[in-house]
């Protein structure tokens, strides 16, 4: 007999954003797979189960998960941020996809979740307010070369750029090799949104232009965001910029 198994966006961190959904996912399931952070993060009933495991093993968390929904469990599989975002609703599909056919009967769905970027962007006014596109920095699970190319061509047709895994202890080199690549494609001028825990009561928003940004002003739980030429900031006396992205395109030169 199969079970159920949701994967739930608990969203960027804070609490409030989390969506009325999530939480009835939350409230409905009875074992919760997921990150050490966000599983120990949730707030459980004694009737409901923790299974925790590292940031690293997501197809491995999927495919217990999924055992587990096989059997008749009520399973929910925790996401940071949304689910669909570099994140655990396509590992699990991919668990299904590779797995033993039962799996495919299993109840499946996906709750989802306000991801870093629109977490970011809102604290710092309206930067995706034109095309935008996000891109992963982790070359884990494919080669360095293909971001390359791909920065470039976001940065050619005048996307927006919102960059996720930024930098960690095993790269901590290629943001600015993303920017040093970048400046050779855009004005110096571009702002640069570095958004660290958005929503969070640590949370920091820092708002350079291009030509001054470094890996530094970065960690794994910053998402940064990249303008474009045409993206603007107003400026404020004794408050933070707005920076923003016009929703008409008028040609500005990259």
């Amino acid at each position: 007999m199969s079970g159920s198994l949701t994967v739930v966006g608990l969203g960027p961190g804070n609490p409030d954003q989390m969506t009325p959904e999530a939480l009835a996912a939350v409230a409905a399931a009875e074992d919760f797979f997921g990150y050490f952070p966000y599983i120990y993060g949730l707030n459980l009933r004694p009737d409901q189960r923790r299974h925790a495991s590292d940031n690293r093993e997501e197809l491995a968390r999927a495919r217990a998960a999924l055992e587990m929904a096989a059997k008749g469990g009520r399973v929910c599989v925790i996401s940071g941020g949304d689910p669909g975002v570099f994140a655990m609703a396509a590992a699990v599909c991919e668990a299904i996809d590779e797995g033993p056919v039962e799996w495919r009967s299993i109840d499946f769905s996906v709750v989802p979740g306000v991801t870093a970027m629109l977490a970011v962007a809102a604290r710092a006014g309206a930067p995706l307010g034109h095309d935008f596109c996000a891109i992963s920095l982790s070359n884990n699970l494919k080669p360095w070369e293909i971001i390359e190319k791909r920065l470039i061509a976001a940065a050619e047709a005048g996307f927006v750029m919102a960059f996720y895994n930024p930098v960690s202890k095993a790269r901590p080199h290629q943001l600015g090799d993303a920017f040093a690549l970048l400046r050779r494609h855009l004005p110096g001028e571009v702002p640069v949104i570095f958004g660290r825990a958005a929503g969070r009561p640590d949370e920091t928003i820092r708002i350079v232009p291009l030509s001054e940004a470094e890996s530094g002003m970065a960690d794994m739980a910053t998402c940064v965001i990249v303008g474009t030429a045409e993206t603007r900031i107003i400026e404020r006396e004794g408050q933070r910029p707005i920076v923003y992205s016009p929703r008409s395109f008028k040609g500005a030169e990259t």
